[in-house]
């Protein structure tokens, strides 16, 4: 479907074009509409065009290391999608989807850069675009570190595993030293009572043997449990390193994407003065 430049009027992008060159860049784009669940591109399509809301309701989304989908973006109107794999020429990075009946502009990097050439302080509102985008990776940053280490590792748990942690708590803790403490002084004051008719007499052999039992069995369990605080500590360090890890990859992207919009304004810019000093 042709647009017109009201549709354009509508665009912040393109609110700055004035009536001639609104009519050229409404002759170069084209409305899409899409259908309820119909897939507007793919990650990994080569063809390189940005999209802008129009009406109805769309959404982003990108597959993690963790093969989990995750939202990226829910553009309103007006706003773009897709920019950045356009400017780049580089295939989609993300997906987008039509949730409900929904029209979009399809913009290609000639367009842009048709734009650019007739005004070029429209480079400021590709600016704020890719601000945009920049604020919701950080979101999507900040949302992937509120994983909790704690609830991965208890959903993986067996029940042996927790048996030890509950063990290592409670032997590590003063109610064992105390509950213990008062069951010797009890057992071996009421056989040092019994004198003749005591079941252990001093020098308490039983009770060493029980001591004995109690401490091979006690052990082992223990060692379990600090193994287990070592996976804590080895899944916390990966969970840290991935984060970064993909923090560091989103910064470097947006950087190159922002500095081959710089650049192409330059180029724009002095082009732009060239025709100016030969006027």
């Amino acid at each position: 479907m042709s647009c017109s430049p009201e549709v354009l009027r509508g665009v912040p992008l393109f609110s700055l074009l004035d009536d001639d060159e609104a009519a050229v860049l409404a002759g170069q784009v084209e409305i899409k509409s899409f259908q309820p669940r119909e897939r507007i591109y793919k990650t990994g399509d080569t063809q390189c065009q940005a999209y802008v809301m129009i009406s109805g309701r769309v959404r982003v989304t990108a597959v993690d290391d963790d093969e989990q989908e995750v939202v990226v973006d829910e553009p309103g109107e007006g706003e773009f999608f897709g920019f950045a794999s356009m400017l780049e020429q580089t295939p989609h990075g993300t997906t987008a989807i039509a949730l409900e009946e929904s029209s979009c502009l399809e913009v290609s990097r000639d367009d842009i850069a048709t734009l650019l050439q007739s005004k070029p302080h429209a480079g400021m509102d590709l600016l704020t675009t890719l601000a945009r985008q920049l604020h919701a990776a950080q979101a999507l940053i900040r949302m992937r570190v509120t994983r909790n280490p704690n609830d991965l590792i208890e959903e993986e748990a067996t029940t042996g595993e927790r048996l030890a942690d509950d063990v290592a708590r409670f032997g590590g803790s003063w109610a064992f030293i105390i509950a213990f403490g008062v069951v010797l002084v009890v057992y071996t004051g009421v056989n040092i009572a019994l004198r003749g008719r005591a079941w252990d007499p001093y020098p308490f052999i039983l009770l060493n043997l029980f001591l004995s039992m109690l401490a091979a069995i006690q052990a082992p369990v223990i060692m379990m449990s600090q193994n287990r605080q070592d996976h804590h500590d080895r899944l916390r360090g990966e969970l840290d390193f991935d984060v970064n890890r993909r923090a560091a990859s989103d910064i470097q992207g947006l950087a190159r994407k922002l500095n081959l919009l710089d650049e192409k304004i330059d180029d724009v810019t002095g082009l732009l003065r060239g025709r100016a000093n030969r006027g």
